[in-house]
């Protein structure tokens, strides 16, 4: 069944008091967590949340501050659920098993609560939360048992389809049925495996090769962004910069050629594909920041200037117009 939306606040709390009450809040949705509050004098928190069948949903707002699921907390069958984290604003710092991941606006986060980690956010942030019980990830064959704690993004593709969905479940819960509450439910955790399917499959973390094809996927996922770098995609990974070149150095190549070589690539089927943008637009939205730049290495690449395909394209759309 669905039901209404409740609310945690801190405000008005002592210092003392505002802990304990997070504290006791994080347990009674997901399992016990200890919380510090880093340097700052007092924790200022939020947390809405409703429930849809078995599924919790979450709208978290807080301070700086510091979450810990510890070793000695950690018991078998405990805490038998994985949480979704969509990081909606600030910045926060999550580490489990020996992986470090840095969650932006924008990121997703999937990971078992049962499996010690911890938290950090230096300063205020948002997210929201989706927390599933494993046993309904099992019922339709995801291999829920101690799952890698998984990096996904939400700004595109089937991420950003399950957080709109997310946020529309949310926003009607109270309304539906105990029928509907079930039938929303079951279309939700169908939305969210969408993108942890792809991951599975994408990323397999044992070996060389599977790395490669993690890092081939990252860079292809963030090409547009001109600050795309080694340093950016081995702390994406969890692997050093002298692995990541040693991946695609035995492959005949540098990450750095790889990266644009693909940005080249996507840049010729656009200006084959789009007449109506400029040369300087194509290259800008692919990661270039010159346009001049972007011409020598696309003729050195392709052996024809840019303006060539660009002038072709542009003559193709005239002749289909008359």
């Amino acid at each position: 069944m669905s039901d209404t939306i409740h609310t945690l606040s801190t405000t008005g709390l002592t210092p003392k008091r505002q802990i304990q009450s997070w504290v006791d809040g994080l347990t009674s949705l997901c399992g016990h967590f200890d919380v510090d509050p880093l340097e700052a004098s007092s924790l200022e928190g939020r947390i809405d949340y409703t429930t849809v069948s078995r599924l919790k949903l979450c709208q978290i707002e807080v301070s700086q501050h510091r979450i810990a699921h510890t070793l000695a907390r950690a018991k078998a069958n405990e805490h038998p659920y994985i949480k979704i984290h969509f990081q909606t604003y600030g910045v926060s710092y999550f580490e489990q098993e020996g992986r470090h991941i840095e969650l932006n606006p924008g990121d997703i986060i999937a990971y078992d609560v049962s499996c010690p980690h911890l938290i950090v956010s230096p300063a205020f942030t948002r997210h929201d939360v989706v927390i599933v019980p494993k046993a309904l990830l099992r019922d339709r064959g995801f291999p829920s048992q101690r799952m890698p704690a998984c990096k996904l993004s939400a700004k595109t593709g089937t991420g950003r389809i399950a957080h709109d969905f997310v946020h529309a479940t949310f926003d009607e819960a109270a309304k539906l049925s105990a029928n509907s509450a079930v039938g929303v439910a079951d279309s939700l955790i169908d939305l969210l495996l969408l993108p942890l399917r792809e991951a599975d499959t994408m990323f397999d973390r044992v070996g060389p090769e599977a790395m490669y094809v993690r890092a081939q996927f990252f860079i292809r996922e963030h090409l547009r962004d001109p600050d795309l770098c080694i340093d950016q995609i081995s702390a994406e990974l969890g692997c050093s910069k002298r692995y990541l070149h040693m991946l695609f150095s035995e492959r005949g190549t540098t990450v750095s050629d790889y990266i644009w070589q693909a940005r080249l690539q996507n840049c010729r089927q656009e200006l084959e594909a789009h007449g109506g943008k400029t040369i300087t637009d194509v290259a800008f939205s692919w990661g270039f920041s010159s346009s001049s730049h972007f011409s020598r290495v696309f003729r050195k690449y392709f052996g024809v200037v840019p303006s060539s395909i660009h002038k072709a394209q542009q003559g193709a759309v005239a002749v289909d117009e008359t």
